[in-house]
């Protein structure tokens, strides 16, 4: 079975995916692992996000409070504080754009798709914040299901799994029907299999390896792994030396079939996957 080609979102609009769908980030955070801090004025954020529409982002992916290994909570009102005046002047400049947000806070979904975003992207599947599952019912959003083992803070301390990419896809399945019970419809939802997200090297690269055994599912698979420390771990990468790897991996992923890309560079990333188009 192939990835599916489209993804409801909210409003009515449905994303096309064929060949590829890049989605890309701007952190507008003081900690985030790659970018913390570059982008933690209202300008910078705004002229990121602006200039990674403008390389090819299908989507941008605005996110205000750090989920790296071990980052410290920050409360609603402060989430807020960072994004919303983001999402606003980004939308008054470009009223057509596919903004999401990276949050599991209920009060700051609501906020933001009333404010016009397209997507949620939740590291906690609706575990964090059990009001977010209403939200999305409410809104219609398209929404990222995302695995996590636990929370940011303690979700790296000793992850284990009977079989990675099956105890994942158990994991989906569950998820995905409590969505649907709840009211949003299974094609807003895309599958993110959480690279590092309470996972040790050996089971990141078996997701990786794996990962066509999720089309089974039938939904969009959204990979984030854009220079990720699992780079580090396996190549002994720092956190500045990680395009390579991220752009050899993310054509590999495309070539398998996985349509939806969560990246930094989105210039780079629109090259790497037109060469795979091509070839």
């Amino acid at each position: 079975m192939s990835n599916p080609e489209t993804w409801a979102v909210a409003g009515g609009r449905v994303l096309g995916l064929d060949p590829y769908c890049i989605v890309g980030i701007v952190n507008i955070t003081p900690d985030s692992f790659y970018d913390g801090g570059l982008f933690l004025s209202q300008d910078e954020a705004v002229h990121q996000a602006l200039r990674l529409f403008e390389q090819g982002a299908a989507v941008v992916d605005l996110g205000g409070e750090s989920t790296r290994p071990f980052s410290e909570r920050i409360d609603a009102r402060e989430e807020l504080r960072r994004v919303m005046p983001v999402v606003s002047r980004v939308l008054a400049a470009r009223p057509e754009a596919c903004l999401s947000v990276d949050t599991y806070k209920a009060e700051v979904a609501a906020r933001v798709l009333e404010a016009g975003v397209s997507v949620i992207n939740d590291v906690s599947a609706c575990r964090f914040d059990p009001g977010l599952m209403e939200v999305l019912a409410s809104y219609q959003p398209g929404y990222v299901l995302m695995h996590s083992l636990g929370r940011p803070e303690e979700m790296q301390k000793n992850p284990r799994y009977s079989n990675v990419v099956e105890d994942i896809y158990a994991f989906f399945e569950a998820r995905m029907s409590d969505l649907v019970k709840a009211g949003l419809p299974e094609g807003h939802i895309a599958l993110d299999p959480g690279i590092g997200f309470g996972k040790l090297l050996e089971h990141n690269l078996s997701l990786l390896k794996h990962v066509r055994r999720f089309f089974d599912l039938d939904r969009p698979l959204y990979m984030g792994l854009s220079n990720k420390s699992m780079w580090e771990k396996l190549l002994g990468l720092p956190a500045g030396r990680r395009q390579t790897a991220t752009q050899v991996a993310t054509a590999l992923l495309a070539a398998k079939g996985v349509r939806v890309h969560r990246v930094h560079e989105v210039e780079l990333t629109r090259q790497s996957l037109e060469i795979v188009q091509i070839l």
